[in-house]
């Protein structure tokens, strides 16, 4: 009796550092990066989640993305190409933003052409197209004017919701590697800017990436990016408090905010 006594004592001692060594790994901003047989290879997606909120994040959502894709700078243009499959994640009820994304989806298509693509570095043969895109629609977390005594039942539906949106493409993978050609995986960038389904979302994909689910961690599946309104000016909104220190990048679009965010936000500029 004494020895289990001792065991069922000391046994918290070892699970807790256990469990926070692991968090502290799958939070860590350097840990690994996508796995892919080739950065540029039209066959194998890379696979972009963005997450609209409605009204006011979507709108600056799709600001964001417009300026990145069409800027001329180099080092602050958004390669399209570089993700060949694009999922668009939506609340329920939420006709006006799935609509939008499909907007944006056409519009970009006229920016996709083998020359802009390529401009003369690969040969026109590799060109992939503009790749693929969904639109999924997810129960939000919370309906506007809900009472938060019924929160914690409609935010286990729209975990669930994203557990399965999250694990909608997987692929079979021994030892870590990249999944083939062609097939399409666990998203390797998720972008977010505040709505309450894109928190929810974020935390599991950390529940994924904490029991390494088909290697989604092992593999840098999964890595979030989060953009803080351009409304926030001076304090953080609650979904950035609870992000601010478990996304790989926060960003910030006002210096004030960066200081009042703390956690990993960095200043940006505007962005939209």
């Amino acid at each position: 009796m004494g020895f289990f006594t001792a065991l069922l004592a000391i046994l918290p001692l070892l699970i807790i550092p256990a469990l926070f060594y692991r968090f502290s790994a799958i939070t860590n901003p350097k840990r690994n990066k996508p796995i892919r047989h080739g950065r540029r290879n039209p066959v194998e997606p890379t696979h972009l989640m963005v997450v609209l909120g409605s009204g006011g994040h979507t709108a600056e959502m799709l600001a964001m993305l417009e300026r990145a894709v069409t800027e001329k700078d180099p080092s602050q243009k958004l390669d399209w190409k570089d993700y060949m499959h694009r999922t668009w994640v939506v609340g329920s009820g939420d006709s006006i933003s799935a609509e939008r994304a499909k907007d944006f989806e056409d519009m970009v298509i006229p920016l996709s052409t083998p020359e802009d693509l390529m401009a003369g570095k690969v040969k026109r043969a590799t060109y992939g197209g503009v790749g693929t895109y969904d639109i999924v629609t997810v129960p939000r977390a919370r309906e506007i004017h809900q009472p938060l005594a019924t929160a914690p039942v409609s935010s286990f539906k729209c975990m669930r919701a994203c557990y399965d949106l999250l694990t909608r493409y997987t692929t079979e993978t021994r030892d870590g590697h990249a999944g083939g050609p062609g097939q399409k995986d666990f998203p390797d960038v998720i972008l977010c800017n505040g709505p309450a389904t894109a928190t929810i979302l974020v935390f599991t994909s950390m529940l994924l990436r904490f029991f390494d689910v088909k290697g989604c961690s092992t593999r840098g599946k999964l890595r979030t990016i989060y953009v803080e309104s351009w409304a926030r000016v001076k304090t953080p909104s609650l979904s950035g408090r609870l992000l601010s220190r478990v996304v790989d990048r926060f960003l910030a679009q006002w210096p004030q905010l960066e200081r009042a965010a703390g956690g990993r936000a960095e200043y940006m500029g505007v962005l939209v």
